[in-house]
């Protein structure tokens, strides 16, 4: 008896061990790692071929990755003890965002269906290599053993054909889909004729290549995604044009899988939505004429029509047509400009030359001698083209009224009107055709009222007779163009520190007073001087590093950056994004009108919300790839993100009350 049962031991021990159920390896757990189980079956083809199921079970909170496991992990891989071509499918996956990082994989249970050719051997072994990860990684190596030989379990067949029902499809999702590239920017753009719910986006990895948290956009039945992308070194990232990408992407439990050659950046085929951004285009460009921050240009342009009363008409629409000439060249010169930065892959930006120095203090300095002029401390008469440029004062040769539109151009573009951010947006990220269209339409628009006065240049001739009115109008444009001047010179803070930039207004601003004591006596010195003293005193006080402005702000503003939109979306929270300048005007309008309101400051400083700011007055890649992943280079640029927005809704670039209050109550999502 006791030799009976010594045997039916032996028997149900060898029947336990893996090796002995030939065609699958049992359930493998690792001392080391008691959150994940794992478990190969296979099954021998008549044509020599073998199948193969790998299924892994995770505990709650575990998770593995896809074979391209996005900025963090290491995808799954069987290396065997004798070569073997192996065919590995992977079901659709899913996407994980932790501490900022964007990663792609599986949670649950997955089975991975795997087919086996070549010369098999009638037992396979081999060691699977399995990373998962909660807050911590594990990495853990499993060693199995398959008898080819065997046959498979009963429902090894269902298995297998369910884990096949997991994978994406070829073709079925979309009708049509696109991939485009642009300055760090990947674009998928695909149409749905069921439209779009819940869409998302996975990527094969490419060599030196690293692919961001996609963000999407939803138009009818089309869907546009915006990736960003890097070296993952954070250098300039890689040009894509012309590489093949093995792309997935999914829908309400639909999936294809698609082989797309990237091309330039997906245009918009909307013709309505064309003119649109056109239209916009020619009304940013008017309605720069009476921003703050073009004062100077009305101030020039003022100054010569004082003087035109003997003046024929035909010599007026001479000069104003030279003016809008200059502005329409100018701004087609930013084009140029744009272009070659876009083809060398530089970031891009409206204004971004205004985050050099040395442009704010040359600039600067040619406002102060107009304005020096305009206040007859001294007439410039130079023959020179380059001393022309700076001898508009007068605008007696067409050169001169080139040159004033051409200097106003460049004064301008710290605005971003309204209209004029969404398409200086759309111009920056577009084919390069119309890139120029939208530039030589915002210079047709802020050209406007040149070319009206020039079709009826009697308009100007209707201006008052001379007499000492005009010194009064030259004295109260030479001091809006002085006041310009030192806003300018105020924007060196950034770049030398509060006290140098004081020092140099301050004796730019002593300078001057001496000049008008020379030329226009002790008393018109004396009233100059108590306005040069009220006006530095004020920017002293708002200059100062520990200045909170007119009205104190109460929000807490922390760093801007992809990580912490994620880390705060991911603890439930509101999210509010500014990206501003020194030199915006418009960004100026916003926070004192809106952003510094009472009922703002509460909505912002509520314990779910959390406040991001990028200031971009000086440059930074970080600002440069948030803002182009959004197809936006242009500031001010707000949005919100949270619960009920996890897509994230852009603002307008002339912000309300209610542009602010009501996507941020959207944002709480349903409780």
């Amino acid at each position: 008896m006791r030799i009976f049962f010594r045997q039916l031991m032996l028997c149900l021990f060898w029947l336990w061990l893996p090796v002995s159920h030939a065609a699958e390896s049992g359930w493998l757990r690792a001392a080391d790692n008691d959150h994940a189980s794992v478990r190969l079956r296979a099954e021998a083809q008549p044509d020599g071929e073998a199948r193969v199921l790998l299924d892994v079970a995770l505990q709650k909170g575990w998770k593995t990755y896809w074979r391209s496991p996005g900025e963090g992990g290491i995808a799954p891989a069987i290396k065997w003890s004798s070569p073997v071509d192996m065919d590995w499918r992977w079901p659709t996956p899913q996407r994980f965002d932790v501490a900022g990082i964007s990663t792609q994989g599986y949670h649950g249970n997955v089975a991975f269906p795997i087919t086996l050719r070549g010369n098999l051997p009638e037992k396979l072994q081999g060691v699977l290599t399995l990373s998962t990860c909660s807050n911590v990684c594990i990495l853990t190596d499993y060693p199995f053993t398959l008898d080819l030989k065997a046959p498979a379990d009963k429902d090894f067949g269902y298995d297998f054909t369910r884990a096949m029902g997991t994978l994406p499809l070829k073709s079925g999702l979309t009708s049509h889909t696109e991939a485009g590239y642009q300055t760090g920017t990947l674009t998928v753009k695909a149409t749905r004729e069921a439209g779009w719910q819940q869409p998302e986006l996975f990527i094969d990895t490419l060599a030196d290549t690293d692919f961001g948290k996609p963000t999407y956009k939803i138009s009818g039945d089309t869907l546009t995604a915006t990736v960003p992308v890097s070296d993952g070194w954070g250098e300039t990232a890689p040009d894509l044009r012309g590489k093949t990408l093995s792309v997935v992407l999914s829908d309400e439990g639909q999936a294809q899988e698609s082989q797309l050659t990237v091309g330039q950046a997906v245009a918009s085929t909307d013709t309505t939505s064309l003119w649109w951004v056109l239209l916009m285009a020619l009304a940013g460009g008017l309605i720069l004429n009476v921003m703050p921050c073009v004062l100077p240009v009305l101030a020039m342009k003022l100054g010569s029509i004082v003087q035109v009363q003997s003046t024929d008409r035909r010599h007026v629409r001479q000069q104003f047509v030279a003016s809008s000439f200059g502005i329409v060249t100018s701004f087609l010169a930013l084009a140029l400009m744009m272009t070659l930065l876009r083809l060398s892959n530089q970031a891009l930006g409206w204004g971004i030359q205004f985050q050099n120095p040395w442009f704010i203090a040359a600039m600067a300095l040619v406002m102060v001698l107009f304005s020096a002029s305009l206040l007859g401390l001294f007439e410039i008469r130079l023959s020179s083209g380059v001393s022309t440029f700076l001898a508009t004062r007068g605008g007696n040769t067409l050169s001169g009224h080139f040159w004033q539109g051409a200097f106003a151009t460049l004064l301008a573009t710290p605005c971003t009107a309204p209209f004029l951010g969404t398409a200086v947006s759309v111009a920056l990220v577009a084919p390069l055709p119309l890139l120029w269209g939208l530039f030589f339409a915002m210079g047709i628009g802020m050209s406007l009222p040149w070319i009206f006065i020039a079709i009826w240049p009697g308009l100007a001739l209707k201006m008052p007779k001379p007499g000492r009115w005009m010194n009064v109008v030259r004295g109260i444009l030479g001091l809006m163009m002085l006041g310009s001047a030192l806003w300018l010179g105020s924007l060196l803070k950034t770049h030398i520190g509060f006290m140098p930039t004081f020092v140099v207004l301050a004796l730019v601003a002593a300078i001057l007073l001496v000049a008008i004591t020379w030329r226009w006596g002790w008393r018109i010195a004396a009233g100059s001087t108590l306005a040069a003293v009220l006006v530095l005193v004020a920017t002293f006080l708002l200059m100062r590093p520990d200045s909170k402005g007119i009205v104190e702000d109460r929000v807490n503003w922390q760093p801007l950056s992809e990580q912490a939109i994620t880390a705060a979306l991911a603890d439930n929270k509101r999210v509010f994004i500014d990206v501003t300048v020194d030199w915006c005007v418009t960004c100026k309008a916003n926070k004192y009108n809106v952003l510094l309101r009472e009922d703002v400051q509460d909505a912002l400083t509520a314990p779910d919300v959390v406040a991001l700011r990028g200031d971009w007055s000086r440059p930074s890649d970080t600002i440069s790839q948030f803002l182009c992943s959004r197809q936006s280079v242009a500031v001010p640029f707000n949005q919100i993100y949270g619960p009920g927005l996890t897509q994230g809704r852009a603002l307008p670039p002339l912000l309300s009350t209610d542009d602010v209050l009501q996507p941020l109550n959207q944002a709480k999502g349903q409780h």
